[in-house]
């Protein structure tokens, strides 16, 4: 039990990580760091097609992530 859950540990981690490589910049540059809150609190939403499907596959993959750290680490 022990092993799979270390291998689906690892094969949920490079997904993550390739996932979030995957993903765009919010912001460029100081323009971004300034306005970039007010943008996303008030603007239109941004995120459309695949940047919403990266975005909730990055939500859903990190929160494997941190169930399987957690069932690793009580085996």
């Amino acid at each position: 039990m022990h092993a799979f859950l270390l291998t689906l540990l690892v094969i949920v981690s490079l997904a993550l990580i390739v996932v979030v490589l995957l993903q765009s910049g919010k912001s460029a540059g100081l323009s971004g760091a300034i306005s970039g809150g007010a943008e996303q609190l008030f603007g239109k939403q941004k995120a459309r097609g695949m940047e919403l499907v990266l975005h909730r596959a990055t939500i859903v993959l990190s929160v494997l992530f941190f169930v399987l750290t957690i069932a690793v680490m009580k085996l």
